[in-house]
């Protein structure tokens, strides 16, 4: 057991290993829409700050708008027509309030062009003040949506994460892309390796170690039913869930040697059969082919295999330590090892044929696709905590909060 719990630690930190000095290539100004963002002044400056703090990460991630700042404060939300004075394409409006039931109220009104017209009106609650953020997501969404631009529905998801909390003990916990909204779900234990089962966020499969026996759980996460999925003496992780949600890869290590197993109800099969160190396995190309991390050419590497069995194939082919692998389709991101204290995120593809940096300098790991494949979610570590990082591929735009979390195990999103 003691062997398993290094590889464990080996596969999460070593495999894996402020705002970031990543990659920054903005659309031009003229190419992205021009929102100012005004606070009614029935709402309270206690909120006023963070409201607006959201809403400006919620624009700028998207890559199609720009904030233009301003100074109009003394606005009242129910007056109409209204005269406000900007010169931008948009301009959003909104009320933000506590209700009595312990939640909170959004309502927002959107004006294009100038005379302002208006485009929009609408309101957003939730039952508990605690998920606001989710408001604001949900909000710039749907103007995004209203504006005509490709969807940025990954605004509303939640991002899972396992951190260790002492010797062998970790805690599990959702928060929202930017972490302002952040809950525990899962604590006392060693549990470990969440991943998300399905594309609505219902179900979240995790490892749990306690004794010789490791065993692998799956949990719906509204109405806390949890259902044993398999168990192992050795490692046991769900490293990827198919689209449909009817198949899982595993990394298993029965004999303490971790290979890559797809698991369907009633099947085990084992697709690596190497005598070292095979794990992290991701379906890839319409999901008949798979990507994995290797040690089979001496140190961790990128390698593919058809999902149906047969020869192996290397797809990175620089760096001494390429890990923490993702896929969606046939695009495939993983960290790289550069030197002493530095790993990268890069970008490529399942041939290998076009590779290129996303992130420049730093400790960037655990990259991340999201459910479109339009964006990479990834942590930068530094010596005071760590940060999480979103790169819009198609938009060529990154964004970097502090996570105020560390000690990070592993996260999906």
């Amino acid at each position: 057991m003691r062997y398993i719990i290094s590889l464990i630690f080996l596969i999460s930190f070593i495999f894996a290993e402020q705002p970031d000095a990543v990659m920054k290539i903005e659309k031009e100004v003229d190419q992205r829409a021009t929102v100012s963002i005004i606070g009614a002044n029935s709402v309270a400056l206690k909120f006023k700050k963070e409201i607006n703090r959201l809403f400006k990460a919620d624009f700028s991630v998207s890559g199609h708008f720009l904030v233009k700042d301003s100074n109009i404060t003394n606005i009242d939300f129910s007056a109409l027509p209204i005269s406000i004075s900007t010169n931008s394409e948009y301009t959003l409006l909104y009320n933000f309030s506590q209700t009595p039931n312990g939640g909170s109220s959004l309502d927002i009104k959107v004006f294009k062009g100038n005379p302002k017209k208006l485009i929009l009106s609408k309101n957003y609650q939730v039952s508990r003040i605690e998920k606001s953020p989710f408001l604001i997501h949900k909000a710039v969404s749907q103007i995004n949506k209203l504006a005509k631009y490709p969807p940025i529905d990954w605004i509303n998801r939640y991002v899972v994460l396992a951190r260790y909390t002492g010797a062998k003990k970790t805690e599990i916990m959702l928060a929202d892309y930017t972490f302002t909204y952040q809950k525990v779900i899962i604590k006392n234990g060693f549990n470990m390796f969440p991943k998300w089962g399905d594309k609505e966020q219902k179900i979240l499969y995790y490892s749990n170690y306690a004794g010789d026996k490791i065993k692998l759980y799956r949990l719906n996460i509204y109405t806390g039913q949890k259902s044993l999925v398999t168990t192992s003496t050795g490692m046991l992780i769900c490293s990827d869930v198919s689209k449909d949600g009817t198949k899982l890869l595993l990394t298993m290590a029965p004999n303490s040697q971790p290979d890559i197993y797809l698991f369907t109800i009633g099947s085990t099969k084992k697709l690596t059969n190497f005598s070292g160190i095979d794990v992290g396995g991701k379906f890839a190309d319409n999901e008949q082919n798979i990507v994995f991390v290797s040690n089979r050419l001496g140190t961790p590497n990128i390698f593919k295999m058809p999902i149906s069995g047969g020869n192996v194939s290397q797809i990175v082919h620089h760096g001494t330590n390429n890990a923490s692998v993702d896929a969606n389709g046939n695009q495939v991101v993983y960290s790289s090892k550069e030197g002493p204290g530095s790993f990268n995120i890069y970008l490529t593809d399942t041939s290998g044929s076009q590779t290129r940096p996303l992130t420049s300098g730093g400790i960037n790991q655990f990259p991340r696709f999201s459910r479109d494949g339009n964006i990479v979610m990834y942590i930068k570590r530094t010596g005071s905590g760590n940060s999480i990082g979103f790169i819009n591929l198609s938009a060529n735009r990154s964004e970097v909060f502090n996570m105020g979390i560390s000690k990070i195990q592993s996260i999906d999103w």
